[in-house]
């Protein structure tokens, strides 16, 4: 596997765990899944790429077409991140709500039993723009470092 590749998968595996030492700064827990989990800080899409551009740019320049493609790909992925995917989450909420007001008009007891329910729709699928920068910073020190790392061999 190419040098490149693995630097990118790397700091998206990185950035995925530090969502659980973040999760656990926030609410006092420890959340494992979170290792698996979309959206959160920072943005594991947004470190991927950057990284993968970062490093591109350091070893073969600015003005090739690999760097042209990675960038262009890396704004893409950033844009729906924190776009697309992000409005589909807030989505998402609104559906559940709606679901959750449906069953109380209807005189049924909340026994919060569609909060464990398996048909609740994933609210967690996107990015806020401070992740999305997050991630994208991160992912260009993993880049830099890679390279770096790399001219020592």
């Amino acid at each position: 596997m190419n040098l490149a590749i693995k630097i990118a998968i790397s700091a998206m595996m990185l950035t995925q765990a530090l969502k659980i030492p973040i999760k656990f700064i926030q609410t006092g827990e420890w959340d494992v899944k979170m290792f698996f989990e979309t959206g959160g800080m920072p943005s594991s899409h947004s470190a991927g790429v950057s990284s993968l551009a970062t490093f591109i740019a350091m070893k073969r320049g600015v003005s090739t077409i690999d760097f042209a493609l990675s960038c262009i790909f890396g704004l893409i992925v950033m844009y729906d991140a924190q776009g697309v995917r992000r409005q589909t989450g807030e989505l998402s909420l609104a559906v559940n709500d709606i679901h959750e007001k449906v069953e109380r008009l209807q005189d049924k007891p909340d026994r919060h039993e569609y909060d464990q329910n398996e048909r609740r729709i994933k609210e967690r699928l996107g990015h806020q723009p401070e992740e999305v920068v997050g991630g994208a910073l991160l992912g260009m020190l993993i880049g830099a470092a890679g390279y770096a790392l790399s001219k020592k061999k």
